[in-house]
């Protein structure tokens, strides 16, 4: 049975050229770049190229405003902890209720330490709430951090990141964006959108898992989050992970050439023709963040009154991968924090399921889930007590 893949916004295939560019540096390549020989002198090198692309990708004034880690999460740590520490008093954090939990998560320690945590909400639509989010920076008191995803990660809705940073900056707030849903989607540019931190990852976006990168603008007070070696500029200790960085960079330059020859058009168009099948063949469904901008990759729908983990159980039976918007914990289900931020009914909140879709994604794979998804729905209706027989 063929894999139809569409859970993109959770990981990536790598790319067949990002594997090619890493592979001499497992099998030859394979010195430290931090040692002094004429070896480990080779491998610096091909760090620094690596270093100078995931530069130019998010439009970086100086190579040396990159950091490698080991994945966005720890990029999203490294800005929050690490700018809160560099402030040595309490101070304020304004954030957003729909952020992933690498953001949410360190948000509540930081609240646990004596910080002001403000969540700012969305609309229906999932729609950062500007009006809201002014008021918070003007009561801000002390030291603020400004931490706004530029792309959500289950509904694909674009927030307007670069007034969100340009309003934090005009209130003298460090910004920082976790770009992770956004990287490869549409172009990232911290050269035009004033954000002092950003935070990508590459399993996202077509390189391995184990790589991420948070870009420190020149300037950023900032204390380093793993300690322990000189590497990175002393921001980022631990031996460099080569043949990943490697990939990275190969990632990047095959990510800015898809923003270039329409890559995202043709999958905006796989993706409506999804969204308009399911909508014309499942009654009572909703796409969630339909109304917003949104990333060309994402569709997020919920089917009333049945739960979408039934939904994506019988639809891996087809080999079909998306993702839900809930999560079971503990035997019991527990929606979406995201999919509550935005209201969506209770009859829905519960059913909501996420196609993500990649530059591999091709149309035999939408007509697979528009054939085997309306099937699906149907039966898990006629199993639910919540629809009249």
């Amino acid at each position: 049975m063929r894999t139809v893949y569409l859970d993109n916004n959770a990981t990536t295939r790598p790319a067949p050229e990002v594997v090619e560019a890493m592979t001499p540096f497992f099998a030859e390549r394979w010195g430290n770049p931090s040692s002094m020989h004429a070896f480990g002198g080779l491998v610096a090198r091909d760090v620094t190229a690596a270093r100078e692309a995931v530069a130019a990708f998010l439009g970086a004034e100086r190579p040396e405003e990159i950091v490698f880690n080991g994945c966005a999460t720890e990029g999203d740590n490294h800005a929050l902890f690490g700018v809160a520490a560099a402030w040595g008093r309490p101070g304020t954090i304004i954030t957003s209720r729909v952020e992933h939990p690498a953001v949410l998560g360190p948000c509540l320690r930081l609240r646990e330490l004596g910080h002001t945590v403000v969540e700012i909400g969305v609309d229906g639509e999932g729609r950062f709430d500007m009006e809201a989010y002014a008021q918070a920076l003007a009561a801000a008191s002390g030291p603020t951090l400004v931490s706004v995803m530029w792309a959500n990660n289950e509904t694909g809705v674009l927030f307007p990141i670069r007034e969100i940073a340009e309003m934090g900056k005009a209130a003298g707030a460090t910004v920082h964006t976790d770009a992770v849903q956004a990287a490869g989607k549409v172009p990232l540019d911290v050269g035009s959108v004033p954000v002092d931190l950003l935070t990508i990852a590459g399993h996202k976006m077509h390189a391995p898992k184990g790589i991420g990168v948070l870009y420190i603008r020149r300037g950023t007070r900032i204390k380093p989050y793993v300690i322990g070696g000189h590497q990175e500029r002393g921001r980022r200790g631990g031996t460099e992970n080569v043949p990943y960085i490697v990939g990275m960079a190969k990632a990047c330059e095959l990510a800015r050439r898809a923003l270039e020859d329409g890559s995202e058009a043709r999958m905006a168009r796989l993706r409506d023709r999804l969204q308009a099948g399911l909508l014309a063949t499942c009654p009572d469904s909703r796409v969630n963040g339909g109304g917003a901008p949104r990333v060309a990759n994402t569709l997020n729908i919920s089917f009333e009154f049945i739960e979408g983990e039934s939904v994506l159980y019988h639809l891996s039976d087809r080999g079909i991968c998306a993702s839900s918007g809930s999560a079971c914990a503990a035997g019991s289900l527990e929606p979406s924090h995201v999919i509550r931020a935005m209201g969506v009914p209770f009859t829905a909140v519960h059913g909501s399921i996420r196609f993500s879709l990649s530059r591999y994604t091709t149309d035999e794979e939408i007509d697979a889930v528009l054939e085997h998804c309306p099937q699906v729905v149907a039966e898990m209706r006629a199993l639910s007590p919540f629809v009249k027989h």
